[in-house]
């Protein structure tokens, strides 16, 4: 089997490249090598590997900045999408997508179903919707998985900035009134192996069927929340000297450019009746993590 993975380079990605090699032969291309901006050039680079599995790990990230570079993201996380999308259809192969929370608006009070309709309150959150469309609507076969507030012990993510600013500052104020669970990249890329393996012995017994998927980690927390038990960790690992004063904010208190959904938890029941898979509770996998980056792992 021959997988192609777009956007080696980021955290989920990276992450990839170890979790998909027991499956076959990887091919990870990074933004130089394979860049969503420029959708054109997709339709021959496909050609040119013939992969049985494409992996779109790559996305226009920066939620704020998007705000001003509405186009760019869709180009990217839309436009270029529905090119792979098409290219997988027209190679057989299967594609595997990633979208976002960030899809809902957060007005819900229990976790979102993969059947509550999108209702994206910011330009990334549109972006991303316009992906999850343009895959449906190439008619291949297909796994989209929503995740959500990802991180890793690499790149620009929560994790690194909490632990960056504790070196730098006596006092953080973190919002404490959106809610969400954490998600680490290795289990994003480990369950994302789990389910192309599967999806491959559905596709050869003739029952596979498309479809999107949650995939975040067990239980919920705030980003409060999420701080404060990253710097215990921090601490108990010895990557802190002293732990600064956590002080929780509503979210009007930070403004940003781009709105944030209060209520970003996804249900996992349709993964785990579909796959048998169910990462494990956030505080313990971002307790691995940390260990990790002690470790250097």
């Amino acid at each position: 089997m021959k997988l192609l993975v777009t956007g080696a380079s980021g955290q989920v990605g990276w992450e990839l490249s170890r979790s998909l090699m027991p499956l076959g032969d990887v091919v990870a291309l990074d933004r130089r090598e394979c860049d969503l901006s420029q959708p054109e050039l997709l339709p021959d680079l496909i050609r040119v590997i013939k992969p049985d599995v494409i992996v779109n790990a790559a996305a226009y990230t920066a939620v704020d900045k998007a705000e001003q570079e509405e186009q760019l993201a869709t180009t990217v996380n839309g436009t270029a999408v529905g090119a792979l999308a098409d290219e997988s259809r027209k190679a057989g192969a299967l594609f595997l997508h990633y979208s976002t929370d960030y899809v809902f608006d957060g007005a819900k009070q229990a976790p979102y179903t993969e059947e509550d309709v999108p209702h994206p309150i910011n330009a990334y959150g549109r972006s991303k919707l316009a992906g999850e469309a343009a895959t449906r609507q190439a008619s291949g076969a297909y796994v989209i998985l929503r995740s959500s507030w990802v991180y890793a012990g690499r790149g620009h993510n929560f994790v690194r900035a909490i632990l960056r600013l504790a070196g730098e500052r006596d006092e953080l104020h973190i919002v404490d009134d959106q809610i969400g669970a954490p998600t680490w990249a290795r289990d994003i890329a480990d369950a994302t192996a789990s389910i192309i393996r599967a999806a491959s012995h559905q596709q050869a017994a003739g029952d596979f069927t498309s479809g999107i998927f949650n995939l975040t980690a067990s239980g919920a927390t705030s980003w409060y929340g999420f701080a404060k038990a990253i710097l215990d960790d921090a601490m108990r690992h010895g990557l802190l000297q002293r732990l600064p004063h956590l002080k929780p904010i509503p979210s009007e208190e930070y403004p940003t450019p781009a709105a944030r959904p209060k209520n970003s938890v996804l249900a996992g029941e349709r993964l785990r009746k579909r796959f048998g898979l169910e990462i494990p509770g956030w505080r313990q996998r971002l307790s691995a993590c940390i260990e990790e980056m002690k470790t250097g792992t």
